[in-house]
Parts: C-alpha cells; sequence; structure tokens
C-alpha cells in the first residue's frame, strides 16, 4: 500500500461512472456534463509457446520433462477432529497414514487365471529422468510401509502410474485398497517390473478388474448389520443417515467403533460430518429428497456432440445413471439408442 499514490474507493467510482476493462488494463470515466476520460495501465503482454502433441512426444521421449499444473483449493475450512461430536472418541480411526500391512480378514484378494494361462512379463515402460525419480520415491514408500516387496517371478506387467434422514455424514477410507491383503498363493501374480527391480503387492493394488467387487465384498461384511438401515457403503465411502441429530450420534458412534474393531482406518480431511445434505454417487441427499448433482448436470449440457458410436455410447451410459429423474427418458433417447445399434 505504501507504493500508491492514491486509492479510489468505490463510491468515488460510482459517482464518477467508472467502467473497468481489465482485459485491457483500461479505466474510462463518464462524469455527467464532463468529457469521457481514459486512463491506460500497463500493458504488457506474456509470451505464450505453443507446441503439438507430436512435438511433446518426441520431446518427452528425448527425456525432456514435463509437467501438469493442478490448481486446488488451499483454505482451511477449519474442520478440526477435535471439535466434532463423537469424532474425539476415535482419533486412531482417523491415523495420518497407513503405516503397515493390515490384518488378516475373512476377505482377502484372490487373483485366479484361466488354467494352463503363461505367466505375463513384459519390459518396464520407457521413463524420463524425472518419472525415474518419483517412481523410485513411491517404490520406496511403498516398501518402507509393508505394501510391496522386492520379487523374482515370472510374473512381472509394467507399471502404470434416504427416506426422512435429516443429518448426514460421509466416511472415506484411507487408501481403501491398501486395507485389504493379497491372499498369499497370489501375490506373486501382482508382480510388476521396473529399471529397479521387480516388486511384489501384499495389499490389493488399484487398477485390478475384480478389486471393487472384492472391497465391495469386505465392505458389506463389516457393515451388514446396518445395510439400510443407517448405512449405506459403496467401496471405500460409508455414508450415515439418521432421522435426528440424537440418533446420528448413536450411529456415528457405532460406525467408528466398527472401524476401531475391523481395524479400518479413514482419512479426517476427506470426511464429511454432521451434515443437512450430502453429495454421494452423483446424487444430493437432503432432507428433501434426493436429486441429481448439479455438476453433473453441467456435465450433461456441456457434454461435446458425439461423432461416433463409442462417443454416443460414452454420452448415454452418463445421462441414463439419472434416467429415474427425466419422464419418458427412453422416448427421448430413443434416436441416440438407435445409432448405437450394430
Amino acid at each position: 500500500m505504501v507504493d500508491l499514490d492514491v486509492i479510489l474507493g468505490m463510491d468515488w467510482l460510482a459517482r464518477h461512472r467508472a467502467s473497468v476493462d481489465y482485459f485491457r488494463k483500461e479505466v474510462v470515466f463518464r462524469s455527467p456534463g464532463r468529457p469521457e476520460v481514459t486512463f491506460y495501465g500497463e500493458r504488457r503482454v506474456l509470451p505464450s509457446c505453443l507446441i503439438s502433441a507430436m512435438t511433446a512426444k518426441r520431446l518427452l521421449r528425448k527425456g525432456c520433462s514435463g509437467y501438469i499444473a493442478h490448481v486446488i483449493d488451499t483454505i482451511d475450512n477449519g474442520l478440526r477432529l477435535e471439535n466434532i461430536p463423537v469424532v474425539p472418541e476415535f482419533p486412531d480411526v482417523f491415523p495420518e497414514d497407513l503405516l503397515g500391512l493390515p490384518p488378516h480378514r475373512e476377505i482377502e484378494f484372490i487373483i485366479e487365471h484361466a488354467l494352463g494361462m503363461n505367466p505375463i512379463s513384459q519390459a518396464p515402460y520407457r521413463m524420463a529422468p524425472a518419472e525415474l525419480r518419483e517412481l523410485k520415491t513411491q517404490l520406496q514408500e511403498l516398501v518402507d510401509k509393508g505394501f510391496i516387496r522386492p520379487s523374482f517371478p515370472p510374473w512381472g506387467a509394467p507399471m502404470l502410474f434416504l427416506k426422512s434422514a435429516k443429518v448426514f455424514s460421509k466416511i472415506d477410507l484411507r487408501s481403501g485398497y491398501h486395507q485389504l491383503r493379497v491372499r498369499e498363493e497370489d501375490v506373486l501374480k501382482t508382480t510388476f517390473r521396473t529399471r529397479y527391480g521387480h516388486y511384489e503387492f501384499l495389499v490389493m493394488p488399484f487398477g485390478l478388474t475384480n478389486a471393487p467387487d472384492a472391497f465391495m465384498d469386505l465392505m458389506n461384511r463389516v457393515f451388514r448389520r446396518y445395510l439400510d438401515r443407517f448405512v449405506i457403503v459403496f467401496i471405500d465411502d460409508i455414508l450415515l443417515y439418521s432421522k435426528s441429530q440424537k440418533a446420528h450420534m448413536k450411529h456415528l458412534d457405532v460406525v467408528l467403533k466398527t472401524l476401531r474393531r475391523r481395524q479400518l482406518y479413514a482419512k479426517f480431511s476427506k470426511c464429511q460430518l454432521w451434515l443437512d445434505r450430502v453429495s454421494f454417487l452423483g446424487h444430493v441427499i437432503s432432507a428433501e429428497g434426493i436429486y441429481v448433482d448439479p455438476q453433473k448436470i453441467e456435465a450433461v449440457v456441456n457434454w461435446l456432440r458425439p461423432t461416433s458410436v463409442t462417443e454416443i455410447r460414452s454420452f448415454l451410459g452418463l445421462a441414463r445413471y439419472y434416467r429415474l429423474f427425466v419422464e419418458g427418458f427412453s422416448t427421448i433417447a430413443a434416436h441416440l439408442t438407435y445409432l448405437t445399434r450394430k
């Protein structure tokens, strides 16, 4: 502020009918009875350099580094474990990280393969130096946690990076898949090859076809007594719903005690607790009922015009998820459905 000669207030700008063009960095004053006056700010054109996808691919193959900028909101929402009813009694259910192998459970991840199938063995994907450094860091982190171990196998795939409810809570498990062990005889089948050797997963890795089903099986067994009473689970998301604050306090206590007993751990920063409405599986749920998440509506409205059968099927797949909210959906979508026929 000390470097500024003067600060123009909102009332003064309104009195002189100022128009601000932020893109051109211009301020125009149109005071009644006076000539129009325009002030120009500094105009610095930032140089930009665009390259084609083919050029980028060629540069990456030569070892150049590529980065993706991801902007996130870092504003502290003020959520503190000790400020939420019931939750402070369960600090062990919300660890900062998973520190070791999960216990043996009644469900273990099984990898079945066709009889007589030969082991898969492929060379590692080529990586740029920065990718190799990141790979080495992540490998060491997983080894330190006990999630993977060095391996010497014939297997080796390349590694690639409700009704009348009024109170809701959503609990998100921390790295849920890593809280389920792989059956010992199937550990060898999880082997992946890197420049730094072979490793095998002792916990369920992400990306396997039957991984979601296996984890859902575990969660359904853990919360079987409470499902559709006050709990809904979908993979590693747990939704609690209650008719009153008092009931919700009991339900939250039951769920957290269950997680503690089964040694399942949640990520507190991703949990949403004591809400009057909650987003879950593309829907917004509240005491007024269930309706489509506005972000999903926006995705449908802004969907680019399909140009192939595959793109039409993708669009219909999203739209059909909300068909119960659209009267006569099948009639409306009939022409698109016809285009997908062989």
